[in-house]
């Protein structure tokens, strides 16, 4: 008589088990923050647009228009962050998603929410959390007090935030002696450009949170400096080789239906188109409506001293 064991070795049972993937759960989309605010409210027509925040001046303080992101677009990376336990784009940073209605757990939550939104393109590459109402959902949660209602978008399109409390940075200096441009293209050059080209007048990195944003150049209504994404502003050099390709193309390349100019002379007109060409390239840096938000310059402050002069 024949038999046939069944018999098969516990390591190959512990093995198979071990090789069958587990399923990811994703958060529950039910306790994610709301943004409480959408994009592209009143556009510039430079690739800004209002935030969910008021500035000192009281006036919504300027974001890329593109800010917040697309609500799903938004959740699916929150999941994958959650998953992860960190923040996919910037290791460093932790985060958690615990789901109990303790304050503990609602502030993490917010706190998830937040670095994901600052970290969506890169280490503090994403969307500022003054796009959002994140910042005063958390306060309200500290307070025992409801989270606050969204924002209504403002009925009419606002001049950039023009902040006090920093002094008017001058004016640009007139061009050094440069070779005049062609009579026939009437282009300047790329030497011309850049030796125009409205400087920054803040640096990124300043004061991290360690969740992806810093401190930017221009203060909130509460007087602290508002927030903006870590890698913003750009470096000086690398910002320059933007503009210079936005002003030889007449538009910015990333926006094409946003036209630019850059006179070279020294009148007060030529010097604000510039600032208006440097700030229509910041704000669309990494595509349309997707770049650094004008908080993180003086641009707003060189280009309201300069309307003063008119």
């Amino acid at each position: 008589m024949k038999f046939c064991s069944g018999f098969v070795p516990l390591a190959v049972l512990v093995a198979t088990v071990a090789s069958i993937p587990i399923a990811r759960r994703d958060v529950n989309e039910a306790l994610i923050p709301q943004f409480g605010f959408q994009s592209g409210v009143n556009p510039t027509g430079t690739g800004d647009c209002d935030g969910a925040v008021k500035g000192s001046d009281g006036k919504p303080i300027k974001v890329p228009c593109a800010c917040p992101p697309n609500r799903q677009d938004f959740v699916n990376e929150l999941n994958a962050n959650v998953a992860a336990g960190h923040i996919i784009n910037n290791p460093s940073v932790s985060i958690s998603f615990p789901e109990d209605d303790s304050e503990a757990s609602q502030h993490a939550r917010i706190n998830a929410a937040a670095t994901t939104l600052q970290n969506l393109h890169g280490p503090g590459e994403g969307c500022p959390i003054a796009s959002t109402t994140f910042q005063a959902q958390d306060a309200a949660i500290g307070s025992g007090g409801a989270p606050p209602p969204p924002a209504a978008p403002a009925p009419a399109p606002a001049p950039p935030s023009t902040p006090a409390p920093a002094p008017a940075p001058a004016p640009p200096p007139a061009a050094p002696a440069a070779p005049a441009p062609s009579a026939a293209s009437g282009t300047p050059t790329p030497a011309q450009i850049t030796a125009l080209a409205p400087q920054l007048g803040f640096s990124a990195g300043k004061n991290p949170t360690g969740t992806g944003d810093c401190d930017g150049a221009v203060n909130g209504a509460n007087g602290q400096p508002i927030k903006v994404p870590c890698a913003c502003p750009p470096p000086q050099d690398v910002f320059n080789q933007h503009l210079v390709g936005d002003v030889l193309a007449g538009q910015a390349v990333n926006n094409p239906s946003v036209k630019v100019s850059y006179p070279l002379d020294n009148s007060v007109q030529s010097q604000l188109a510039r600032v208006n060409t440097a700030l229509v390239s910041l704000q669309n840096l990494n595509g349309s409506g997707k770049g650094c938000p004008a908080v993180s310059t003086t641009l707003s402050q060189q280009q309201a001293a300069l309307q003063k002069q008119l």
